[in-house]
């Protein structure tokens, strides 16, 4: 089975690349934190982490000033969490044997994700 699901980094300061406010699932509430979406596999023999991506906010993608002390890519545009998903599914699919993929319902709703599910070789 391949799982999304994001972690949370919570942070102090404004210096660390994509820590911004927004919503944290450690602690159900909005926290200065990095997002992390995560790809991982889990079959009978056990559970490991395969692909993971840094979410940047909208914030971040707005203020190239910020984003060049901070070393982030010019030519880096804005991915919502659910495309990073998408990406990372891109890339296993086909090397990584699967039967199953789950997510949380946070990633459920988004219509691009459910499209991709349905028109990819996921199950």
């Amino acid at each position: 089975m391949l799982i999304a699901d994001d972690t949370q980094v919570i942070k102090q300061g404004d210096k660390s690349v994509g820590v911004s406010p927004q919503h944290c699932g450690l602690t159900g509430q909005i926290e200065n934190c990095q997002v992390l979406p995560m790809l991982s596999y889990a079959s009978e023999l056990g559970h490991a982490f395969i692909d993971r991506r840094l979410y940047m906010p909208q914030a971040w993608m707005d203020d190239p000033e910020r984003r060049a002390r901070a070393g982030v890519p010019p030519d880096l545009t804005f991915t919502t969490k659910p495309e990073l998903v998408i990406e990372m599914l891109t890339a296993a699919i086909g090397v990584i044997a699967h039967k199953w993929f789950a997510a949380d319902s946070g990633y459920g709703r988004d219509p691009k994700l459910r499209a991709f599910c349905h028109v990819s070789a996921l199950p």
